[in-house]
């Protein structure tokens, strides 16, 4: 009988708990924390990077940077070196830590930026990186995509496009980590199959001319060659190029990386048989809101979580790949977006 009154006198007292007015008081904090996030229009995120009118970076990371911009209504900059110049790039950083803006959004292009990257971090700028992780840096949140599985992916293609036996030729960047760890990939799912032959590994350095030259000469070394595979945004056009020229469009297989429109227009003319897309849109679009989130404490954790040491976002995020052949290539096509 004692428990069942206790029980009664905990339940009304529960409900007498229930005040009202301390309901309003909270629904007021709630408010009030609203309003203490507003965005301010002289918020300044900033993008560096390489390459800076390379229009792979212009029409998926600059252009989801800049919309990401308009919809939270603060101001983006972008800024780098015309080249790949990695020197180029460190010094816009440090140029731009100087001016101490709201966010700082990296092109992960070197493990040589770490330093600068640091400085940043260490000047109290929140500090993102996308496209390739700089490991060895203080960086606060890291956004892209895994080479590894990039080459994976491409080994299992050429494997079954080849029927798992032939000689296969692969090119990119050589010495990149991010490229070298997509070698490994495609080396990897290559070791499952004795039949497979692997010719050569060839540095195209990120240039048409370059990888159509290094085909037409693997095709001449190799007439009976049964595919290659690309690496970077300019081995598929000119491996396509080349093949073309050569007569040997769907004869040698082709797989390679990005989808901007060249290597559409090749995989619809059945040049290139399968293309292994990046999310690019996704590393420069969320990775301009991890900034907003730490400038705005969206999520915050703690009383103080810069005093706590605590990074409010996520620190590393896999955005994914995307697979495109003559089977899906109409979802992809100007006419189609």
């Amino acid at each position: 009988m004692k428990i069942k009154i206790i029980s009664i006198l905990t339940i009304l007292l529960g409900l007498l708990g229930c005040d009202p007015k301390e309901g309003a008081l909270y629904k007021q904090r709630m408010q009030q924390q609203v309003q203490a996030t507003q965005v301010d229009s002289n918020e300044e995120y900033v993008m560096v990077t390489t390459i800076v009118n390379f229009p792979m970076y212009v029409n998926h990371d600059q252009a989801a940077f800049q919309r990401w911009g308009i919809e939270r209504g603060v101001k983006t900059s972008i800024l780098g070196p015309s080249e790949w110049d990695v020197q180029a790039q460190i010094a816009t950083i440090e140029q731009v830590i100087g001016t101490r803006p709201t966010g700082l959004l990296i092109n992960g292009t070197d493990p040589a930026i770490a330093g600068a990257i640091n400085r940043a971090v260490e000047a109290g700028i929140p500090t993102v990186v996308y496209d390739s992780d700089v490991p060895n840096s203080k960086r606060h949140a890291f956004l892209g995509t895994d080479w590894y599985q990039i080459g994976k992916l491409q080994g299992e293609a050429m494997a079954e496009l080849i029927g798992g036996s032939g000689k296969v030729a692969y090119m990119g960047i050589l010495g990149m980590t991010n490229m070298e760890a997509g070698f490994q990939g495609l080396l990897d799912v290559f070791a499952n199959y004795p039949q497979i032959e692997v010719v050569g590994k060839y540095d195209d350095a990120s240039n048409v001319e370059t990888a159509a030259r290094i085909t037409s000469d693997i095709l001449s070394a190799h007439p009976d060659l049964a595919g290659i595979c690309g690496f970077d945004a300019m081995s598929g056009p000119g491996i396509g190029l080349a093949v073309k020229e050569a007569g040997k469009a769907g004869k040698v297989k082709v797989t390679t990386v990005d989808w901007e429109p060249e290597h559409l227009r090749l995989v619809e003319q059945g040049v290139i048989d399968v293309l292994i897309g990046q999310k690019r849109e996704l590393f420069t679009w969320y990775g301009a809101q991890f900034l907003y989130d730490m400038v705005h404490d969206t999520n915050q954790l703690s009383a103080n979580d810069n005093r706590a040491g605590i990074t409010n976002v996520p620190r590393t995020v896999n955005t994914g790949l995307l697979k495109i052949t003559k089977e899906n290539i109409d979802l992809f096509l100007e006419d189609e977006i």
